[in-house]
């Protein structure tokens, strides 16, 4: 990634001189920081009005302190000569309790605003029998697929699980499925045998492995892809059905962590590939319901 420092001469960064003159340090004017915790890995979007500068990625623990959590994103930042201190504002989506607490904890003591996604944030109709329980990366996901891609849709997310979230054609969350995530497979395969060895996730070129590897790969890649298709398929004729529209109609929108692989993007009946779905998603909340900058359409 390619850093996006500001230039020496940007008169909205305090530099060495002016802390000598006793000024009070100033926040680059709309820049926002789209966390997205997820219970492998923590993705950080930065925005500076609307346009996705850069994004990084850590790996999850959720026994860091606050402190830990606060030394990671700032050192995240710092990667693309940002700071925690020159932000605006945050957005987050969490799946796991005891960073969302870190997180909070880190806004209000350096006094920045801090956005959560949940139910009673995102600005979606969710008609499902308990939305409490909907992740708030779902929901985000949910967001960005209509402002993005538009009604209705399925949002794909290759992550820990593997999601297939639902959009009405009046941008209403509406359901979807889960699925055990490909990597969360293969390590119980190598956990719980005794001589099956983790492997690298690569398309063999057949179906018959001639080996352990090989055949480990064959029933992992097309075995995914089978179960990605297959799903994908009925979850759209399904919605396809209850919107009065054809199957075709229902925009299909892969994202996650595995979404960049190349066995990922062979899948058959994707309309857009969009890893970063989630971030934008939040900066897109944030424009709507925390008075921050549009996301620039450049970005879609």
């Amino acid at each position: 990634m390619v850093p996006h420092a500001a230039p020496p001469d940007d008169p909205r960064i305090c530099r060495p001189c002016d802390a000598v003159a006793g000024c009070r340090p100033r926040i680059i004017v709309a820049m926002l920081l789209a966390v997205d915790i997820g219970n492998t890995n923590v993705t950080i979007g930065l925005f500076r009005a609307g346009a996705l500068l850069a994004t990084r990625r850590a790996a999850t623990d959720p026994r860091a302190t606050t402190d830990e959590v606060e030394l990671l994103l700032d050192g995240l930042l710092r990667l693309d000569g940002i700071a925690l201190a020159d932000l605006d504002a945050i957005a987050m989506a969490s799946v796991v309790p005891a960073m969302s607490a870190a997180v909070e904890a880190i806004a209000d003591r350096r006094g920045r605003r801090l956005l959560v996604a949940g139910v009673g944030t995102v600005p979606l109709p969710v008609r499902v029998d308990r939305p409490g329980e909907v992740g708030a990366d779902r929901l985000v996901n949910a967001l960005a697929a209509g402002r993005l891609h538009g009604t209705p849709a399925v949002v794909v997310d290759f992550g820990t699980a593997t999601t297939l979230d639902c959009i009405a054609a009046d941008g209403a969350y509406v359901g979807g499925a889960i699925a055990p995530g490909l990597e969360l497979g293969l390590e119980a395969l190598a956990a719980r045998t005794a001589k099956l060895p983790r492997i690298e996730l690569r398309a063999p070129d057949r179906a018959i492995g001639r080996d352990t590897v090989s055949a480990m790969q064959a029933g992992t890649i097309f075995g995914y892809q089978a179960l990605a298709t297959g799903l994908l398929g009925r979850v759209r004729r399904e919605l396809a059905d209850t919107n009065g529209v054809a199957p075709s109609d229902v925009k299909a929108i892969l994202t996650g962590g595995l979404s960049a692989a190349p066995w990922a993007r062979s899948l058959d009946g994707i309309d857009a590939i969009d890893p970063d779905l989630t971030l934008k998603g939040l900066a897109i909340l944030h424009a709507e319901v925390g008075g921050g900058e549009p996301l620039e359409l450049g970005l879609t």
